[in-house]
C-alpha cells in the first residue's frame, strides 16, 4: 500500500511540475493564457443598412463631353501682392433624354409609323473629377489659398456648363438619342419610328 501511495505521489508531482513548466515557458512566448481566456481579441462588425430612397432613373445618358482648363484665379490686394492660384480642371458635362416625362399621349400610332413626341434634352449632369485635377501652383497665397482653390474649382465648374451648351451638347443628345433608340424602338413595334424633340432645348441658367 504504501508502494502504491509513493507511486501515485510521484506521478501527481511529475505532472505537477510539468504544469509548472508549461506555464513558465507560455508565460515568456506570451501565450501563457488559454485561448479561451486570453486569445487574441476578435473584432466583430456589424451594419445597420436601412434603405431610405429608391429613385426610379428614367435619364438616358447619351452624350458625353470630357474637358481639360487650366485656371488662373487671383484675389487682387490693395497693398500687398496678389494672391494666385493655377489649377489644372478636368470634368464632364453629359446629355441626357428623361424618358419618365413621356406619357401616352405623347405616342400616335398608324398602321406604318409611330410617331413619339419627346421631351426636351437637357444638360444633367456638369462637374469636376477632384481625382484628375490638382493645383498646379500658387503664390503669395498663404492663408488664402484655400479660398483661391475653392473658387477656382467653382469657375471651373460654370465654364464646363458654358462651354458644352455653347458646343451644342443638346443637338449632339438629340441626335445621338434619334440614333440610339429609332432603331430599337422598330425592331420591338415593327413600324416606321420618328421621334420629334421640341423646337428650342431646354438650357440650364449658369449657377
Amino acid at each position: 500500500m504504501r508502494l502504491i501511495s509513493w507511486l501515485v505521489r510521484l506521478v501527481v508531482l511529475i505532472l505537477l511540475l510539468a504544469g509548472i513548466n508549461a506555464l513558465w515557458s507560455g508565460f515568456k512566448t506570451g501565450s501563457w493564457m488559454p485561448e479561451w481566456l486570453g486569445g487574441e481579441d476578435e473584432v466583430e462588425t456589424m451594419h445597420t443598412v436601412v434603405l431610405q430612397e429608391i429613385s426610379s432613373m428614367g435619364k438616358l445618358e447619351v452624350v458625353k463631353y470630357n474637358f481639360k482648363d487650366v485656371v488662373e484665379q487671383e484675389i487682387v490686394k490693395m497693398w500687398l501682392p496678389n494672391a494666385k492660384a493655377i489649377l489644372i480642371v478636368q470634368g464632364e458635362a453629359i446629355g441626357c433624354v428623361d424618358l419618365a416625362q413621356i406619357k401616352m399621349e405623347d405616342i400616335t400610332s398608324d398602321t406604318e409609323t409611330l410617331v413619339i413626341n419627346m421631351p426636351e434634352p437637357e444638360l444633367c449632369v456638369f462637374k469636376i473629377d477632384h481625382s484628375k485635377s490638382k493645383v498646379y501652383n500658387t503664390e503669395y497665397a498663404f492663408t488664402d489659398e484655400a479660398k483661391l482653390v475653392q473658387e477656382a474649382y467653382k469657375q471651373a465648374e460654370k465654364q464646363i456648363q458654358k462651354s458644352a451648351l455653347d458646343m451644342g451638347i443638346l443637338d449632339q443628345t438629340k441626335e445621338n438619342a434619334r440614333k440610339i433608340l429609332t432603331p430599337m424602338l422598330e425592331k420591338a413595334s415593327g413600324k416606321k419610328v420618328v421621334l420629334k424633340f421640341p423646337m428650342n432645348a431646354k438650357v440650364e441658367k449658369l449657377r
